[in-house]
């Protein structure tokens, strides 16, 4: 059985000593049907919870791990949070929606409903004996922080693993949350340097008490976001669909650990999108087999991630890290808003929310708006993305910016060039619309890491070309759902 698959008690000592852990602290598990549909599920515990500090760690946080968080992080929402972007800033007539991570508990990002994907399968089946076990994260950022979070609102340990070079505010968070600074392990690099984080996990699993939690191949996270993130777009886009007007054209997401990807796959069933896969040019993987080094932090790269359905996937484009990183700055500058205002004549509203999109956010808009330009999309199409956080993940990455790419002055001037060059500018170059052909080529790429580095089964690896192996995946929604009804009621 591939591990994080499980379906039934795997570990009867370690489930048992899971229940009595979690009893003891008062914890109960929300159910992944629970989270993908929270005006209807959850209600009531939303109404209980009210009052309830959404950055605190109290486990009644885990009913908070959705999309349906209102703008204050604490009311549940019929609609999930989403900013349109006007064309006044898109340049498109096109409408590309956005769905807002930063409503998100804990970490104001989307990664800790990947995190809780990928931890439940192993704790009510108990694979993971929380007592015994310490859950190891590797990360370029906010998968390990959700993780951190999550394993904390259930009393157990994590080691946090990613790269020394990523924003400080990632860096300070973890301080705050983990058990013991030792328990955050800084690797080489910065955002390209995945297989340095694999590494170091290889270190780890020496010890028979870490169990790595890889997002980047656990399935769980395909799943959850397939199972929850998935239907959260399908809502948004009905707010804007005007009856059937409206067309969803695309899902478009940058590549990361593909878990975000798995939306696309429900969207493709349910509203018959294309998904679209964003990467940075200065590593471009899976457009030229590049490699390389960027700052569009949290996509990672380098590598085809073992959960990534690249037979499902229909574009790839590539987004600069000069244009995220120009752009953060227009876009959280005074100077920068100042000019969106008086010359592009955005709102005041618009330009507020400018403030929830973080670096890789803003690369999910460029990859929509490249998108748009090359499908020479109209006024009533609409292309769905997600920002997995804000801008506040970034404060020192812009400063940063501007003093290396602005030379530590920023005007108005500056920033009507960068808004010029890096969005209004923004062509059709770097897209490739994928053939079976291409599809292949990506897909074999992924051998060398899975198969010849990290020890995947042949037969496994290529059981992934077919989308019945994706589509039976979501089999297992129903079955953890029941295992944690037991785990729940075992509890009491």
């Amino acid at each position: 059985m591939t591990p994080g698959l499980e379906r039934g008690i795997v570990d009867r000592d370690g489930y048992e000593r899971n229940v009595a852990h979690l009893r003891a602290l008062g914890v109960e598990l929300p159910r992944i049907a629970q989270l993908a549909d929270p005006p209807s599920r959850l209600a009531a515990k939303a109404e209980e919870i009210a009052g309830l500090d959404p950055d605190r760690a109290d486990a009644r946080n885990l009913f908070r791990v959705h999309w349906h968080n209102g703008a204050d992080r604490t009311s549940l929402v019929e609609v999930p949070e989403h900013i349109v972007l006007p064309e006044a800033l898109t340049g498109v007539r096109a409408k590309i929606v956005v769905a807002l991570g930063n409503r998100f508990p804990m970490i104001g990002a989307h990664k800790v409903l990947a995190a809780y994907g990928c931890l439940v399968p192993r704790l009510v089946s108990g694979a993971f004996d929380v007592t015994r076990h310490r859950a190891v994260w590797p990360s370029t950022g906010n998968y390990c922080r959700g993780g951190v979070a999550i394993a904390r609102l259930l009393g157990c340990r994590s080691i946090a693993v990613l790269p020394e070079g990523m924003s400080r505010e990632r860096f300070r968070w973890l301080e705050e949350w983990v058990v013991d600074p030792g328990d955050i392990h800084r690797t080489p690099g910065t955002e390209s340097n995945v297989k340095e984080i694999y590494d170091a996990c290889h270190v780890l699993a020496g010890d028979e008490r870490n169990l790595i939690l890889n997002q980047f191949s656990e399935y769980g996270n395909y799943i959850v976001h397939r199972a929850v993130t998935g239907p959260a777009l399908e809502r948004i886009f009905a707010v804007h669909g005007e009856g059937g007007s409206k067309t969803a054209r695309a899902f478009v997401c940058a590549s990361g650990s593909a878990g975000t990807l798995a939306a696309g796959d429900h969207l493709k069933r349910s509203l018959g999108t294309r998904t679209c896969v964003v990467e940075a040019l200065e590593c471009p993987t899976l457009l030229y087999n590049g490699y390389g080094e960027h700052n569009i932090q949290g996509i990672g790269d380098k590598h085809v991630p073992l959960i990534h359905n690249v037979m499902g996937t229909d574009f790839v484009i590539g987004v600069s890290d000069r244009a995220s990183d120009a752009l953060g700055v227009v876009f959280n500058t005074v100077a920068g808003r100042a000019y969106l205002s008086r010359h592009r004549h955005v709102g005041q509203q618009s330009l507020a929310a400018l403030g929830d999109l973080g670096l890789s956010s803003i690369a999910n808009v460029l990859g929509a708006i490249k998108y748009a330009k090359y499908m020479a999309l109209g006024p009533d199409d609409i292309v769905l993305t997600v920002a997995t956080d804000g801008a506040e993940m970034y404060h020192s990455e812009i400063e940063i910016a501007r003093a290396n790419r602005f030379s530590g002055v920023f005007s108005e001037v500056d920033a009507a060039q960068a808004f010029g060059q890096h969005l209004l500018g923004a062509a059709t170059d770097h897209v490739s619309e994928l053939t079976r052909f291409d599809r292949e080529r990506i897909f074999n790429l992924g051998y060398y890491t899975w198969v010849e580095q990290q020890g995947t089964r042949l037969a496994d690896f290529d059981e992934r070309r077919d989308q019945r192996f994706w589509d039976g995946l979501m089999d297992l929604v129903p079955i953890w759902d029941a295992m944690t009804e037991d785990l729940n009621a075992a509890m009491g």
